[in-house]
């Protein structure tokens, strides 16, 4: 199945199995903005609690705080966001849609990428076993032709960015010969900037409010309760501040779902250091989330690290976290040496001191700064989209699981009575009694006990439980395994040691150390 077919499967079913809905629906929806449904909820929540806790919990040296949305405008200038925070942005003139001229370029780049990989794929398929892969990089016509090309473009194209050449990269546009992917056409405008910032007034009256700024990312809270958390904490070099939170982009171009959106939520640590040590601790991150990353099971060649050569102002090293996504390899998480921009910056603007006096050395000074952001909802995407799964059966029927880490399902358990009578829909709701305060458990009595397992596969349920009549006699039930689909006997008395062991938080975090 095309990777294209199998992304707008999992848009569908995210949409079918309540777990993301367009936002206002009803009123035709809103663009760019979505709601999280009752089993959305829940798995973006277990995300996050995964995410606070392997920071909060595993690390003695970092703290939590939640910080407004609403902040001083004049954090935002301090920032850079006011003058800097821009999109290249270029409209086709025959469909009327706008889009961001870097990621034309980027897509460009990306189908050389692809063209590359399908070239491989074939050459090691024809070739099976004695296939040398770099061998065949190096020697065969077309992949060398594509891969001149594709650096050629990727040079020019990281020389326009890094000089924001606005003309430059309108020009790689039309020298690409990339089209509009409604029109078709190439009748392109100029490239020209945009702020992403959204704007609003506080205030009783028009004549009397203030211009403020919805936050658009939320590391700014963090370093202006610096101070703040540094001495209420007694907290020494290095340590780090961690946060959860919704911030707000005005994204002219927001598409592929919920992977770009108008607003959208955050998990970013900020770590404070001893200047010098930073790219040490700049490497010592990127080890560290990756490892959170994989851990999930998700395999590591569907990850990679992408290294910046354009870096932000504040930066002096900056790489992603990129996840294989249906639609190609794409940013999830962000890791970047901020040196000490931000907090120098807000000493400038405030004219309040905000230094660290290292007892160590005897000696006051600006702390660095090492910033790990990753986007819940584009966490939840590369979750889902890895996740979902068709499969035939050996009967010749299908069904469509999520084999979702058992520790994120939105439900741990299903519990089913096997028929309405005999008082087995008073058993199971005991069952669920019990367990209901140990993990997110589920009674259901519709329909055929198949169609129970196939919705329950299809929300990535991890186990279900079965009560009969023999149960009434015994006190055992049937415990059923989503990815085997396999069903063994048990006493109810060893269902929360079984389920429990696998479906927690901290099954995660014990792999993590």
């Amino acid at each position: 199945m095309a990777q294209e077919d199998i992304f707008k499967k999992v848009v569908s079913h995210c949409k079918e199995y309540g777990f993301v809905f367009p936002s206002s629906e009803i009123y035709d929806g809103l663009g760019a903005v979505y709601d999280y449904g009752q089993n959305g909820v829940e798995l973006k929540n277990n995300i996050k609690q995964y995410w606070w806790q392997s920071m909060v919990l595993l690390h003695d040296n970092i703290v939590g705080i939640d910080s407004c949305i609403f902040m001083h405008p004049t954090i935002w200038k301090a920032s850079g966001h006011v003058d800097a925070f821009n999109d290249p942005l270029i409209d086709n003139r025959d469909s009327k849609k706008r889009y961001r001229a870097d990621v034309l370029i980027e897509d460009q780049i990306a189908k050389y990428d692809e063209k590359i990989e399908k070239e491989v794929a074939k050459a090691r398929k024809r070739f099976g076993d004695a296939f040398d892969e770099a061998q065949y990089r190096s020697t065969s016509p077309k992949v060398k032709e594509d891969q001149e090309k594709r650096d050629a473009l990727h040079e020019r194209y990281s020389k326009a960015m890094n000089a924001m050449d606005l003309d430059e990269l309108r020009q790689i546009i039309l020298d690409e010969e990339i089209v509009c992917p409604i029109s078709g056409t190439r009748n392109w405008t100029e490239v020209r900037q945009f702020n992403l910032m959204f704007k609003t007034e506080v205030g009783s009256t028009a004549d009397g409010a203030s211009t403020i700024y919805l936050r658009p990312e939320t590391a700014q809270g963090i370093f202006v309760n610096y101070l703040n958390v540094q001495k209420t904490g007694r907290m020494k070099i290095p340590f780090g501040i961690a946060q959860i939170g919704k911030a707000f982009r005005n994204e002219i171009v927001a598409r592929q779902f919920i992977f770009r959106m108008r607003e959208f939520e955050q998990m970013e640590m900020q770590f404070f250091i001893k200047p010098g040590t930073e790219l040490d601790w700049f490497r010592k991150w990127k080890e560290t989330r990756m490892a959170w990353h994989q851990n999930l099971g998700f395999g590591a060649e569907n990850y990679r690290f992408h290294d910046h050569e354009k870096l932000a102002h504040y930066a002096n090293a900056a790489a992603d976290i990129e996840f294989k996504m249906p639609f190609g390899f794409k940013e999830v998480e962000g890791i970047h040496s901020r040196t000490n921009f931000d907090l120098s910056q807000h000493a400038k603007f405030s004219g309040k001191k905000i230094e660290y006096f290292d007892p160590e050395i005897n000696e006051s000074y600006t702390p660095y700064v090492i910033e790990t952001s990753i986007g819940v909802d584009r966490m939840f995407l590369s979750v889902m989209c890895h996740s979902y799964c068709e499969e035939t059966l050996e009967d010749g029927q299908s069904r469509v699981v999520l084999r979702l880490p058992a520790a994120l399902a939105p439900v741990k358990l299903a519990v089913f009575p096997l028929t309405k009578k005999d008082g087995l829909p008073e058993k199971a709701h005991a069952i669920i009694d019990d367990l209901k305060f140990h993990f997110n458990c589920k009674y259901e009595e519709k329909d055929q006990i198949g169609k129970r397992y196939r919705r329950q596969d299809a929300i990535g349920t991890p186990f279900c439980v079965t009560v009969d009549n023999q149960t009434l006699e015994d006190d055992t039930v049937t415990l059923r395994y989503r990815d085997t689909m396999e069903q063994k006997r048990i006493p109810i008395s060893e269902i929360r040691n079984i389920v429990e062991d696998q479906v927690t938080i901290t099954s995660l975090l014990k792999r993590l150390k």
